[in-house]
């Protein structure tokens, strides 16, 4: 007998949804062999398989499923966010979105482990002794500047998803032409601001910022010239490619890769 399983929006949501193409071919292939991957539930909460636990339903078609232990919500986010990192073909934003969630569920569950007094005394042995930023800066091959910029994305895009899941949607799935720094800007932007943009942006009405020089001293909003920023980021892309060697997964190959677009899609958009 199947356990009961229990949808949990945040969870199913986090997600990009599957394109039309994609989800077929997923329906077709379920529908020819069945099941062969077990669905993972936390306490009977769906935690991987939405999309195989959707299309197994609407045909009565039999599956199977795993517990997995977890001590709180933010440690089911990042096993989410881990797994489906290292699994999909994300896009920029969809990876930044991402290691935003991660950073902001990581600094919630150190600071569960720094009210134990003995978790203090032996902070250096378990796995905390560096900066949040710097440990999945390390672990996603990007800055630590990078994952903090994510985390303000990350908070954008959930605070217009507070206003309409729509929106949201419409963002992580690229169907929105929005800049990263108007993103930026937003995660500390007033209430009426971003529920004004998440209106405009399930609309259809939204339009992205233009950025403008800065008549006083003549330079752009970038933090320094075109040039030395150019440079900058190129350099900061070759030092991630020197950590691969002929040992590197696929995975890390893929994830340092899509940083390095990352890094030159936000450089170009900001010109």
């Amino acid at each position: 007998m199947q356990p009961e399983i229990i949808i949990d929006d945040e969870f199913k949501y986090l997600l990009p949804p599957l394109d039309a193409e994609t989800y077929a071919a997923l329906e077709a292939n379920l529908l020819q062999h069945g099941c062969r991957d077990a669905l993972v539930l936390w306490d009977n909460i769906l935690i991987d398989g939405h999309n195989r636990y959707e299309i197994l339903s609407k045909h009565g078609l039999p599956f199977n499923t795993v517990n997995k232990d977890f001590d709180s919500r933010e440690e089911v986010l990042i096993w989410i966010v881990s797994t489906q990192v290292a699994r999909r073909n994300l896009s920029p934003l969809q990876l930044s979105h991402f290691r935003g969630l991660h950073y902001k569920a990581d600094k919630k569950v150190q600071g569960r482990f720094a009210k134990s007094e003995q978790v203090c005394k032996n902070r250096h042995s378990d796995g905390f002794s560096e900066s949040t930023a710097t440990r999945l800066a390390e672990k996603y091959r990007v800055s630590p500047r990078t994952i903090e910029r994510d985390a303000k994305i990350a908070a954008a895009i959930d605070a217009i998803g507070s206003v309409s899941s729509a929106a949201k949607r419409k963002i992580l799935a690229g169907e929105v032409d929005i800049y990263r720094r108007e993103l930026k800007e937003l995660s500390s932007a007033s209430e009426k601001k971003v529920k004004a943009i998440a209106t405009a942006i399930e609309a259809g009405t939204f339009q992205k910022q233009r950025a403008t020089a800065k008549k006083a001293t003549g330079s752009s909003d970038f933090p320094a010239s075109a040039i030395q920023t150019a440079r900058k980021t190129v350099h900061n892309i070759q030092s991630e490619l020197a950590k691969l060697d002929e040992q590197s997964s696929t995975a890390e190959i893929k994830t340092t890769l899509r940083s390095s677009i990352d890094q030159l899609e936000d450089l170009y958009r900001q010109l």
